[in-house]
């Protein structure tokens, strides 16, 4: 199993950190996609490496679609590149998890409308304007779209997105 985590510098340390090594204890490989590669650092200073650019990256070479939040998550839904790429991964119908400002990306490439979805409270009406069903819950599922409010939702977020994940290992 092989997912693609799209981040850039200033990520939320713990909502990239936190799921890449629960996805690791999984025995999942994560790939790392930035605007460019090589190191990203959250906003607290983390660091981690982005193994590929997105242009480096085909949708079909991965399983599962992970967006971290953080305010980055915002500029990086004003590159095309990464926009084009989410909505190419959306068409495979494959899972695409996207925590606190993380489903902004998902709505600015247009995949939220009409379904229903969560983020951090605050951008909350960004995703409305996009079309998307908000609901203030720690996880919201509808289809292979998982979403998620904030870092102390993380738990109950990750046990979700392992169950989807494991469920297609399984089929």
């Amino acid at each position: 199993m092989r997912i693609l985590f799209i981040t850039g510098q200033g990520f939320e340390d713990s909502e990239l950190l936190c799921p890449k090594y629960r996805f690791e204890e999984e025995g999942f490989q994560v790939d790392i996609a930035a605007p460019d590669w090589g190191e990203v650092k959250g906003k607290r200073g983390y660091p981690v490496s982005a193994n590929l650019a997105i242009d480096e990256a085909e949708p079909e070479a991965f399983d599962a679609l992970f967006i971290p939040g953080g305010k980055v998550a915002e500029k990086l839904a004003m590159h095309d590149a990464i926009v084009k790429f989410v909505q190419e991964f959306a068409r495979l119908q494959r899972p695409i998890a996207a925590i606190c400002h993380g489903p902004l990306l998902l709505a600015s490439a247009g995949i939220l409308k009409g379904r229903k979805a969560t983020c951090y409270h605050k951008v909350s009406d960004k995703l409305q304007e996009a079309g998307a069903i908000y609901e203030n819950s720690p996880v919201v599922v509808d289809g292979n779209i998982i979403t998620s409010r904030q870092p102390s939702d993380i738990p109950l977020f990750m046990k979700e997105v392992v169950k989807t994940l494991k469920g297609l290992k399984e089929a």
